[in-house]
């Protein structure tokens, strides 16, 4: 404008996303553990090893003040790198360990069992296939058009987000599964 320069940008935040040039989301994600810790360490108090709050309240609160800054807008970057996406399930993790008053050597897919936590992965995989069946049935057609696709095949180097929906789970959700797949035989 008025024929001042605009100078190039690596990074830009819209809507609360940061975007990079290569979509790879690690300012973002960086961004979004860095709130998800200060939240974390207000509520520290009422979530911590020594609170009086039920495992019931202390979950209710991580839910609803910690895990949604974690996975606001997650259909968009639930395709990431699962190296990066782990520093988000590491910020869970702790809160687990701190929430239950656990020892350091129990396993963090009992603790997601006992806590009953989705593993961030298997909860943005959820969110991301409720955001597709959503734009799936709306009205407009240009949205349902975008979400009618083919997947590229396996050897394909692309990865587009609905790509999450087919990928194999993490460790970690895996074992919360299965332990959750025992706790339903013996019930």
């Amino acid at each position: 404008m008025l024929n001042a320069r605009i100078s190039w940008q690596r990074s830009y935040k819209y809507l609360g996303v940061t975007l990079d040039k290569t979509l790879h989301f690690r300012v973002h994600i960086a961004r979004v553990r860095k709130n998800a810790l200060f939240y974390t360490a207000r509520l520290g108090a009422m979530l911590g090893r020594k609170s009086k709050l039920s495992r019931r309240n202390k979950r209710t609160l991580y839910k609803t003040c910690i895990r949604t800054v974690m996975t606001y807008a997650s259909p968009v970057f639930a395709h990431a790198d699962s190296k990066v996406l782990y520093r988000l399930q590491v910020v869970q993790n702790k809160f687990c360990r701190a929430a239950t008053d656990a020892h350091w050597c129990v396993r963090n897919s009992i603790l997601h069992r006992d806590m009953e936590l989705l593993t961030l992965t298997k909860y943005m995989k959820d969110a991301s296939k409720r955001f597709f069946d959503i734009a799936g049935s709306h009205p407009n057609a240009l949205l349902r058009a975008a979400v009618d696709y083919q997947p590229p095949p396996p050897t394909h180097f692309l990865c587009r987000p609905r790509n999450v929906l087919i990928d194999p789970p993490d460790a970690l959700t895996a074992a919360v599964d299965s332990l959750n797949d025992v706790n339903d035989t013996y019930d």
